[in-house]
C-alpha cells in the first residue's frame, strides 16, 4: 500500500477531491470528483457519463494524471493539510459503470503524517512508490 495509514483514514474524511490530465498537445484541466481508494491501491474516479468527460479523454491519450484533496484542519492557527498524487491512470468500463483509476508514482502529503521526513519549506512529505 502506498499510503500511509494516516493518509487512508484523511481520505476517508474527504468527500471531493480534484483530478488534473492534460491533452496530447500540453492543454490542462482539473476538475473536481468523488472518489474511493481500491485494495489494489489505487485512486478510482467516478462522475457522471465519465467517458463523454475531458478528463477522461486526455487520461486515455497520455495515460497520466494528477490528484489531490486538501483542507484546513484549523484557520487558527493555519494548518493546511492534503495528498497530492501524480501517476499512471486507466479508463475502464468493464464493470457497473466506467471508471478512472490513478496508480501513484509519487505522492506528496502536508499536514497528514507527523513524524515523517519533511522536504519542502518543512511541512511537505515527497516519496516516491516503490523507491
Amino acid at each position: 500500500m502506498p499510503f500511509t495509514p494516516e493518509e487512508l483514514v484523511y481520505f476517508d474524511s474527504q468527500h471531493l477531491g480534484r483530478v488534473a490530465t492534460a491533452s496530447v498537445t500540453g492543454v490542462p484541466d482539473v476538475a473536481p470528483v468523488t472518489f474511493t481508494i481500491t485494495e489494489a491501491s489505487a485512486i478510482e474516479i467516478h462522475g457522471l457519463d465519465l467517458p463523454k468527460t475531458l478528463k477522461w479523454k486526455n487520461s486515455l491519450a497520455t495515460g497520466k494524471a494528477a490528484f489531490v484533496v486538501d483542507d484546513l484542519a484549523t484557520t487558527d492557527p493555519w494548518r493546511p493539510r492534503g495528498v497530492k498524487v501524480r501517476g499512471r491512470v486507466d479508463a475502464d468500463v468493464s464493470g457497473e459503470r466506467p471508471v478512472m483509476r490513478i496508480y501513484p508514482e509519487v505522492i506528496w502529503s502536508w499536514g497528514i503524517n507527523p513524524d515523517a521526513e519533511k522536504h519542502f519549506a518543512g511541512m511537505i512529505e515527497r516519496r516516491t512508490v516503490g523507491a
